[in-house]
């Protein structure tokens, strides 16, 4: 099982890297950011909608809050790369914010919710949950990190023990 301490390091993590990909991202025009680029959500802006939404959607099943708007409406909603950029920064906050809070019997705990992509009712320690929000978000970042590579942009430093701080 993870502890606290865990969530809150990735938590920053998390953040660290948003900021190093959304940096080097700047560094490309709009077309290049919504190219298609064969990843399994197609462009950079659109895996970056993809992982804000699914950052809103399990934070907002831990805190037991509205589910954000379905996936094809945020990236409607951030078609634009300054909102998008904005509302990762704010987010990103949010969790860090979230982990602060976070209570160790609050981890060692099982939840249930309803998974619209099982399309059935799932439980499971909240630790692993946790553990996959955290995950998820490295398997994207990566997919990101890849196509920022291919456009010719490169990246800082992403090994974990490099984290500022």
């Amino acid at each position: 099982m993870i502890g606290v301490d865990y969530v809150r390091r990735m938590a920053l993590y998390n953040r660290w890297q948003n900021e190093n990909l959304y940096g080097a991202a700047d560094g490309l025009t709009d077309d290049e950011r919504h190219r298609e680029r064969g990843a399994f959500f197609g462009s950079i802006h659109r895996t970056l909608c993809h992982l804000l939404w699914a950052d809103q959607t399990w934070i907002s099943r831990f805190c037991n809050s509205p589910p954000p708007v379905p996936l094809a409406d945020l990236a409607a909603q951030y078609r634009d790369w300054a909102s998008l950029k904005s509302r990762r920064i704010d987010f990103d906050a949010e969790i860090v914010g979230w982990s602060e809070g976070l209570a160790s019997d609050w981890l060692a705990g099982t939840y249930t919710y309803f998974s619209p992509s099982l399309g059935r009712e799932t439980s499971g320690p909240r630790w692993m949950f946790v553990s996959h929000f955290f995950n998820h978000q490295t398997h994207h970042r990566g997919q990101v990190h890849c196509m920022l590579t291919q456009a010719g942009v490169k990246p800082a430093d992403t090994d974990l023990p490099m984290m500022p701080g």
